[in-house]
Parts: structure tokens; C-alpha cells; sequence
């Protein structure tokens, strides 16, 4: 049976939604009625399973390949996905990459990755994506708290999250006027198959779970539902502003 919800009708995009917290996203925006596509890099099968798993609720869901920080890719992207739909409502701009290294160990292929991975796409998407927005959209990028904070590591990939919230406040002003609300949600440390990568995984995950009061563990559901209520019809005023889901981590010292 076709389910509804306060999002029926619309249609979502959600880069590197295969996996961890766009997967959540992506299952989010479904059982809220959104019908989903569902970008992936490497992780086709993934992707795959959970658009099968969508569509037995009865959505629309398609699996499109696509590296959103090289231009021609994204346009390969959005050539796939107009033969599915003729309009957007909803992109979440998940996909991420980078280096884990020093900064004094960088160099300039490393800030190419991950500027263009993770904040040029932004830019990219929704040069695609505004004109399939009839009525209106939302845009949300996801940011992380190594924007605002300086982690062992994680220099180069903070520093494009930072340019990240930046070209979102410049595109919520450029896009307002059209009925188009483009936000950020920044979380904070949740055990996807991303964090596995971090030399110090375990003691980020313990110095979470020991400053955070919401509680020790903040999970990639937390997170799609900070990017579902921006897509609420009551989130219509909230336009350039970063929404932290961290259970207060950030405030405790």
C-alpha cells in the first residue's frame, strides 16, 4: 500500500545516500512520503538494496552513480535523474570526503579533494537542482563540528566544511527570494563506516559520550530527523542557519 505523508508528492535527492547518515536521511524523507533518489560513489549494491527497500513502501526510488565534486559528473548525475523525474523538492548534500593527516603533511591535492568533495558540491547541485524546483525547495548541506572547532586530523576537511556553511548563507540569500530555504545541519559524532577511518575513533567516541547531556550516543537517525524537520512546511523562516545535533556536545567545554 502507497503510504502518505506531509511530504507526498515531493522528490528527494540525497548524495551518498547508500550508506550511514544519508541512508537514514534517505529512509527518512521516504516514510515521510517523499519519493527518493538515491546517489552513491562506490557503494552501487547498497544503494540498490535500499531503493528496493523504499520502493516496497510505496515510493519512487532510483539509484543514480555520481562524484558530486567533479562538474561533469554531476551533470551525468542529473541527465540520469531527469529520466525518472521531471522536478526536485529536497536536496541533501551528504556526500563527503577527505584526508585524515596533519596539516603540516598536506599538500595541494589534498585541498582540491576536499574543498571540491564537500563544499564545491553544494554549489554544483544546486545550479542542477534550481531549476527543477517549481514550487519552491529546500537545499540542506551537511557540515560536521570540525567547522568550528580545530580536531587532530582533520584540518584540511574542517577547513572545507567551514567554506561549506559559507557558500550556504551566500545561496540562502541568493535563493530566498524564490521560495528556496537552504540550510545546514552539522552533527556531531556519530559511529558510521566514516568514522572507522579515524586514527582516534575510540577516544572521539568516549569524549563524546562522556561531555554530551542528551546522552552517549548520537545515531544517524538523530540526524535524519534534524534534516526532515527542515523540510516541514513550519521550517519555512529557517533560511542560512546551521542546525548543530550534537545532544550538547559543543556547549560542554
Amino acid at each position: 500500500m502507497a503510504m502518505t505523508g506531509v511530504l507526498e508528492g515531493q522528490v528527494a535527492l540525497v548524495t551518498g545516500g547508500a550508506r550511514g547518515i544519508g541512508r537514514a536521511i534517505a529512509r527518512k524523507l521516504a516514510g515521510a512520503g517523499a519519493d527518493v533518489v538515491v546517489n552513491y560513489y562506490n557503494s552501487h549494491a547498497e544503494a540498490e538494496a535500499l531503493c528496493a527497500e523504499l520502493r516496497t513502501q510505496g515510493r519512487r526510488a532510483v539509484a543514480v552513480q555520481g562524484s558530486v565534486g567533479i562538474p561533469a559528473s554531476v551533470d551525468e548525475m542529473f541527465d540520469a535523474l531527469r529520466t525518472h523525474f521531471d522536478r526536485l523538492d529536497i536536496v541533501v548534500s551528504n556526500a563527503a570526503s577527505g584526508v585524515l593527516k596533519p596539516v603540516m603533511e598536506m599538500g595541494l591535492k589534498h585541498w582540491r579533494w576536499c574543498l571540491e568533495t564537500n563544499a564545491l558540491a553544494i554549489d554544483l547541485l544546486a545550479q542542477h537542482a534550481v531549476p527543477m524546483m517549481m514550487n519552491g525547495g529546500r537545499i540542506i548541506a551537511m557540515s560536521s563540528l570540525g567547522a568550528q572547532r580545530a580536531m587532530p586530523n582533520y584540518g584540511f576537511i574542517g577547513a572545507s566544511k567551514a567554506a561549506l556553511e559559507a557558500l550556504v548563507r551566500a545561496l540562502a540569500q541568493e535563493l530566498g527570494p524564490r521560495g528556496i530555504r537552504v540550510n545546514t545541519v552539522s552533527a556531531g559524532v556519530v559511529d558510521t563506516d566514516a568514522v572507522a577511518y579515524f586514527p582516534n575513533r575510540a577516544e572521539l567516541l568516549a569524549d563524546f559520550a562522556r561531555r554530551t547531556p542528551a546522552g552517549p550516543v548520537l545515531t544517524p537517525d538523530d540526524v535524519a530527523g534534524a534534516v526532515y524537520l527542515l523540510c516541514l512546511p513550519e521550517a519555512a523562516m529557517i533560511n542560512g542557519h546551521t542546525l548543530v545535533v550534537d545532544g550538547g556536545f559543543a556547549i560542554s567545554g
